[in-house]
């Protein structure tokens, strides 16, 4: 009856995004991993630190810029920088959105002791890919 990490079917009524469509046995075949780092490399060590890490990141944008993003997050890790690539739709002032995209690379850089920066895409609406 329980279905991990998929959507239900119900009445034809609820948007989902591209993400949400496919089943998570998907990945790396019609969607990719929306965590990018070499800690799962053969004898690379901090595989569970970079996931504490990562969900700490995710958690920090909801709450952030509450009600804006569009799809998940994709967090990418390029050697000592932390790059965060959201998709936001356009519900806040481009001022507002300026000041909480320096307020979060500034806070989580002096967090993490590394530099992180946001390469930001606005829609003007949520993008669905269908119905279910």
């Amino acid at each position: 009856q329980n279905q991990a990490a998929r959507v239900r079917v119900g009445k034809g009524d609820k948007p989902i995004t591209y993400e949400e469509a496919h089943p998570p046995h998907y990945i790396a075949h019609r969607k990719g991993w929306l965590s990018q780092h070499t800690s799962n490399l053969d004898s690379e060590e901090g595989a569970a630190d970079r996931t504490i890490e990562d969900v700490f990141i995710r958690k920090f944008i909801y709450g952030t810029f509450h009600g804006c993003l569009a799809t998940e997050l994709v967090i990418k890790r390029r050697a000592n920088v932390i790059i965060i690539c959201p998709i936001f739709i356009q519900k806040l002032p481009p001022q507002k959105f300026y000041f909480l995209i320096g307020y979060t690379e500034a806070l989580l850089s002096h967090l993490y002791k590394c530099p992180v920066k946001m390469e930001v895409q606005t829609v003007e609406e949520k993008v669905v890919y269908k119905y279910l």
